[in-house]
């Protein structure tokens, strides 16, 4: 990489990896204060799960709405429109969440604070993929998806030392402060290119439910995502319930996101860099779907377990979901220019999105009789890890193709 190269995506690849921190601290901070911010609205017993779920899908409602939005805009108007107005927008709503006094305004601002969420990941993304030489691309997006995923282990130690409240507050000012990161950051070349051809739709969300050939692939990559949110929005985000159900009392939320998230961090390092290693996007994804298997499989076979060994668990699940980086580097390289930031920033918002039907069958599999909430999020786990084979069965390799390309939409 030249010098010139080097001064191009160094800012981008800072910006875009300290987003995606303050993204994922904000994203996952209700997972882990869940439970403390609704004692202390008043709620208690099952009004804990049940609220949970209604705030967890309001959020993740939110971020469909806003990655859809997001997406079409930063084909439209450019990746660095969308960069710095998502994290304006999570920034601000999740100032606002640390003054909720009610379960209507929690709702309310969870839902604002996922429309601001749904961009930043698929537009720096995008930025990053575009100008990284097509050789060494995946390691931009390692350095991102490493550096971000870590937000969610200092949501979980911050979340031990201060107030719910207060931790909004810390994630609302971070993401605030980084905007003033936003001089020296310029947009990528190869879309100025194509936004200057008149004669090239962009931005066409709509094509990739007409077009059969992008609606197979699209759909493909959303299902290859799902194990990752099955296990953070399931798994790590009931911890504490189905903890207990397994035999191990004292589960905090906080601290099994922490070590999810913990592990998710060793597992982007470890298939970024396998992705280059092996010149293989498609080889890594099968791996980490086999470890997410046995993980998932260790989570619900080792009952009556110690709370230190049940958060090892969870740091296992963590290394076993760690293909993130992976999923969306070859997301970005399947997708022409024209269109590519509307399915990075749309994709990962429909994984994350679909929670609530995720949470919804959880929930309805868990009344059927003598089934219960063990039965059902196992029964849900296997339909979200078959649908994920399927995905990557699919899936056409690009390690070290062209991006420089547009689709007929």
């Amino acid at each position: 990489m030249t010098k010139t190269q080097q001064r191009i995506v160094t800012p981008a690849v800072i910006v875009a990896a300290l987003g995606y921190f303050v993204d994922i601290y904000d994203l996952l901070l209700f997972s882990i204060v869940r439970k403390a911010s609704l004692e202390s609205l008043g709620f208690s017993g099952a009004e804990l799960e049940s609220n949970g779920i209604l705030l967890l899908n309001l959020q993740m409602a939110g971020m469909l709405i806003g990655g859809v939005l997001w997406g079409v805009l930063g084909d439209k108007k450019g990746r660095l429109s969308v960069l710095f107005g998502s994290i304006f927008l999570y920034s601000v709503a999740n100032v606002a969440n640390g003054f909720v006094g009610s379960i209507e305004s929690y709702g309310f601002w969870r839902f604002v604070a996922g429309i601001g969420l749904a961009g930043e990941l698929g537009a720096g993304i995008t930025l990053v993929t575009e100008i990284m030489p097509k050789e060494t691309r995946g390691y931009g997006t390692t350095i991102v998806a490493s550096i971000g995923i870590a937000g969610a282990v200092v949501g979980g130690v911050l979340a031990d030392i201060f107030d719910w409240r207060t931790c909004y507050f810390i994630g609302g000012g971070l993401g605030l402060a980084l905007l003033l990161l936003r001089v020296g950051v310029t947009e990528s070349g190869m879309y100025a290119q194509v936004q200057e051809d008149s004669k090239v739709e962009k931005g066409n969300f709509l094509a990739l439910f007409t077009n059969w050939k992008l609606f197979g692939r699209y759909l493909g990559f959303i299902c290859i995502g799902l194990p990752i949110w099955y296990v953070v929005g399931i798994l790590v985000t009931f911890s504490p319930e189905l903890g207990a159900l397994l035999g191990t009392e004292g589960i905090k939320a906080g601290k099994a996101v922490m070590f999810c998230y913990g592990g998710m961090v060793i597992g982007d390092i470890l298939s970024g860099v396998l992705s280059q290693v092996l010149k293989s996007r498609k080889k890594v994804l099968w791996g980490f779907w086999i470890l997410a298997l046995v993980s998932i499989a260790v989570y619900f076979g080792l009952s009556g377990v110690t709370v230190g060994q049940f958060y090892a668990i969870c740091l296992l699940c963590g290394i076993g979901i760690g293909s993130w980086v992976v999923f969306m580097t070859a997301a970005a390289e399947q997708f022409g220019t024209n269109i590519r930031a509307t399915v990075t920033t749309t994709v990962p918002n429909f994984v994350r999105g679909a929670v609530i039907p995720m949470t919804s069958m959880y929930a309805g599999f868990a009344t059927i009789n003598g089934l219960g909430s063990v039965g059902s999020a196992m029964i849900t786990g296997t339909l979200v890890m078959l649908l994920a084979a399927w995905g990557i069965h699919n899936l056409k390799e690009t390690f070290g193709e062209n991006m420089d390309f547009t689709e007929s939409v």
